[in-house]
């Protein structure tokens, strides 16, 4: 059975969940919502087919995997993790995975908050500010492990690696992001199934975001 992953047509919450199909070679095919030109940017194509799909609570992402309808972008990467016991194994790991699923969430979302907001140009130095402590806090719990939860791949990874990876795109000379992380972020390119992905051309890099964002809204 081949899944499908609806999304938009840019990295987004879907990123992580891309990659996490991939390194699990799970067949997957994808649905990639376009929103219009501007200065509209008119959703129809995601909104005419939002009611049709039996999600329960419809939004982008979802996934479609025979019966199993699912939104929500965590929720979809424990449902793929779960198959390939990639949640932790043990007590301590599984503490590890949860509390990091919400850290890096609380990072996404900070971010986001920042390149779509109007104010981005006004805000941003706030939000440099502050960043190389959250960083460091993430580079601390690392510390010397290969991966966020220990030396096996959990789907935190996945996530950390999209999140640090637009900071360090956002960011290019940004001390926090050397050293360990930047370490494990090319330990994880480096993993053959992920490479080989980056290299193909379902790989979407950019954009990172959607087209009314202030930052991260081009293909370049």
């Amino acid at each position: 059975m081949v899944l499908t992953l609806g999304y938009w047509d840019i990295r987004g919450l879907a990123h992580a969940i891309r990659l996490l199909l991939e390194y699990t070679e799970t067949p997957y095919q994808e649905r990639l919502y376009r929103t219009g030109p501007a200065p509209d940017f008119d959703p129809s194509d995601w909104t005419n087919e939002k009611e049709k799909l039996g999600l329960d609570f419809p939004n982008l992402p979802y996934l479609i995997d025979g019966n199993t309808r699912l939104t929500q972008s965590n929720a979809i990467l424990r449902y793929i993790a779960r198959k390939h016991k990639m949640c932790g194994e043990t007590e301590e790991e599984i503490l590890c995975v949860d509390m990091l699923e919400n850290q890096l969430m609380d990072l996404r979302m900070d971010f986001a908050r920042l390149c779509y907001n109007p104010d981005f140009e006004k805000l941003k130095p706030a939000y440099l500010e502050q960043l190389p402590g959250k960083l460091r806090e993430l580079s601390r719990f690392l510390g010397s492990r290969s991966w966020f939860a220990g030396e096996k791949l959990t789907f935190v990874d996945f996530v950390a690696y999209d999140v640090l990876d637009r900071l360090r795109i956002f960011v290019p000379e940004c001390p926090e992001l050397q050293g360990n992380l930047g370490h494990f972020l090319q330990r994880f390119k480096a993993l053959e199934k992920i490479s080989a992905y980056m290299k193909s051309g379902r790989f979407i890099s950019n954009p990172i975001f959607l087209r009314t964002a202030k930052w991260g809204n081009t293909e370049e």
